[in-house]
């Protein structure tokens, strides 16, 4: 990952609702919903979901993502980078970030997820709660400052991140629609 620190530069904010109108039609539940996403993903896919971990490391984490998170200005972090293939398609990709100090305790197992979902530990964790979701419009032209392993892509991407906090200890996950979801409109799931 280069040091350019693109995301800095993307403007994350909380859907308001004269602004999800820009969102595609398909993808507004999908940005919006603040329940599991690797259920709805499982569902969709006829529980064909495979994750690929990109990058797994301890590094500092971006300016934007220490600011959500309030972490120190060289605060390091385990960072997460996956992918998420749906029906063998490469559906979202996903980057969290776990601020060492959340990573004591029983939460020591999430730095050894594998290939199995955040989502699907995170949403099954009692003591789960989630700030507001935010959302973001990625032009065409930036996939490589993503991620360099990201699939090529001639449209605007839109994804959402938002801080959880199992135990209070947060950690942010960011999750980037990419052209090859097609998701089903307006069928919602539990």
């Amino acid at each position: 990952m280069t040091r350019g620190h693109f995301s800095d530069q993307l403007i994350w904010r909380q859907p308001l609702l004269g602004e999800v109108s820009r969102v595609p039609e398909a993808l507004r539940d999908w940005l919006l919903d603040s329940g599991s996403l690797t259920r709805r993903l499982q569902q969709l896919s006829d529980r064909q979901l495979r994750v690929e971990v990109l990058n797994q490391s301890v590094q500092l984490p971006r300016f934007s993502e220490r600011r959500a998170l309030a972490m120190a200005p060289r605060q390091v972090a385990l960072i997460r980078e996956v992918l998420l293939f749906g029906r063998g398609e490469p559906w979202v990709y996903a980057r969290s970030v776990i601020p060492l100090q959340t990573l004591t305790g029983r939460l020591r197992k999430l730095r050894h997820l594998d290939n199995r979902p955040l989502g699907a530990l995170l949403f099954s964790d009692p003591s789960m709660s989630r700030e507001p979701l935010e959302w973001v419009c990625i032009p065409a032209c930036n996939r490589q400052a993503l991620n360099p392993k990201l699939p090529a892509y001639d449209q605007p991407i839109w994804g959402r991140r938002s801080v959880f906090k199992l135990s209070a200890k947060p950690l942010l996950v960011c999750e980037i629609f990419l052209p090859d979801f097609k998701p089903k409109k307006h069928k919602k799931y539990d």
